[in-house]
């Protein structure tokens, strides 16, 4: 059984800082991109960063400049940095990967989330 355990959310205030984690836990045979997604109330959950397993990112327009995404292939972990925190950045914050497991000799690559981090940017 694989999931994606999130931590690192919290509150902060606007220019302030915040480093969200993930980490993949279980019987992976291999980890394709990592991704991070928002949903703000009232909103659709949109792209913020995505890492491919060779290190290649792309991030939102929104929060170019801001937001560094990164990955221990190692430990099976993905992080984003984010810095210049502004009050349109509150959300709950989301890690997405794509895994490849064998199971009984079948491989089965699968989208996997995890449970989601509060991110308050207020005053």
């Amino acid at each position: 059984q694989v999931q994606l355990v999130e931590s690192g959310g919290g509150l902060v205030q606007p220019g302030g800082s915040l480093r969200l984690s993930c980490a993949a836990q279980g019987s992976i045979f291999r980890i394709n991109a990592m991704d991070w997604y928002r949903q703000a109330p009232g909103k659709q959950r949109e792209l913020v960063a995505k890492i491919t397993s060779g290190g290649s990112t792309n991030y939102a327009d929104s929060v170019k400049g801001r937001f560094t995404i990164s990955r221990d292939n190692a430990k099976n972990t993905v992080t984003l940095q984010m810095i210049s925190l502004k009050p349109e950045d509150t959300a709950v914050y989301y890690c997405n990967a794509e895994i490849s497991t064998i199971t009984g000799g079948v491989y089965t690559t699968t989208d996997y989330w995890g449970q989601g981090t509060q991110v308050t940017v207020s005053s």
